[in-house]
């Protein structure tokens, strides 16, 4: 990066950098989701109101702690019905972890997990036959 495209301050130090916990927050969560075997995020009744009203709420489920250098998460997650769930919560694990620490240079110290139900699919309805008389 070529010096004079460089914010300074009147010190010629650079300024800081803050990430807000809602930030992390939205990387967690679509880390998260794009695991095979998420079946959606748990969010309580605040989140199911706000998707309601057309809001998409990214964050749903996700709990951060960040500090100056180190982040902290938690997710509670909806597993697809069938899958195996230690090996999705791993994956889960292993995304989040490696999205907020390239996203935003936080060190990921703990991924915590909390299954909080099971998604199972949809039943196909099966389209009436039209009977010609």
């Amino acid at each position: 990066m070529a010096e004079d495209t460089k914010v300074l301050d009147k010190k010629g130090v650079l300024g800081a950098v803050r990430i807000a916990d809602e930030v992390v927050s939205i990387i967690a969560g679509l880390a998260a989701t794009e695991v095979d075997g998420i079946a959606g995020m748990s969010g309580g009744l605040v989140g199911g109101i706000a998707e309601m009203l057309g809001k998409k709420n990214f964050a749903k489920g996700v709990k951060v702690e960040v500090g100056e250098k180190e982040a902290a998460i938690d997710l509670y997650i909806i597993v697809k019905y069938g899958v195996r769930i230690p090996d999705v919560a791993l994956s889960v694990q292993e995304n989040v972890k490696q999205a907020i620490e390239t996203m935003t240079g936080l060190s990921v110290v703990e991924v915590n997990i909390h299954v909080q139900g099971v998604g199972f699919p949809e039943p196909e309805k099966e389209e009436e036959e039209v009977r010609v008389r």
